[in-house]
């Protein structure tokens, strides 16, 4: 069974194309296409359900055309427009840490000097430099902190959890 938990979003299913079963997807990430993963999870009535992929074929820099097996008809492809699309976190793991898109680390906590921070909720890509949109533990409102390589010491994907070495004074800054 997949869990949430284990996925993160990618994109979205937006409608048909032509009549043997392709569709069109927009994308936020593109990591299926650098990380060899047979299938994407669409999520169907509520639930995460794989779907292998027999091809895909890139429309633009945040659109394509893919054909999942045993979808052969525009009315079978129908059926999934308007799903979101996610990626397996396991997948993930092993994969250069470059090729990851910061989209991923949503959900995940942020520490600093074995302090917890809160979590992210948000990738902030408005700006040159991104920043993660994070909910302060036990406060309302919401934090910003560059998503830097920089200041990022460790990261644990298992236990979903990001350790940064924070210049003093930064999360003050967002008070």
């Amino acid at each position: 069974m997949i869990r949430k938990e284990d996925i993160y979003k990618i994109g979205q299913i937006t409608k048909p194309h032509g009549l043997k079963g392709e569709v069109s997807m927009t994308f936020d990430d593109d990591i299926f296409d650098h990380v060899d993963c047979p299938y994407l999870i669409c999520e169907v009535d509520g639930i995460p359900v794989p779907f292998f992929m027999e091809e895909y074929r890139f429309k633009s820099d945040s659109s394509a055309l893919i054909k999942f097996m045993d979808i052969d008809s525009s009315d079978d492809a129908q059926q999934l427009i308007g799903s979101t699309v996610y990626f397996e976190n396991r997948f993930i793991e092993d994969t250069q840490q470059e090729e990851i898109s910061l989209n991923y680390f949503v959900g995940f906590t942020i520490t600093d000097n074995g302090k917890t921070i809160g979590k992210v909720i948000d990738i902030d890509d408005n700006t040159e430099n991104w920043l993660f949109v994070v909910k302060p533990e036990n406060e309302d409102g919401e934090i910003l902190i560059p998503a830097h390589e920089e200041f990022i010491t460790d990261i644990n994907h298992k236990k979903k959890n990001i350790t940064m070495d924070l210049p003093i004074g930064l999360i003050e800054l967002n008070e």
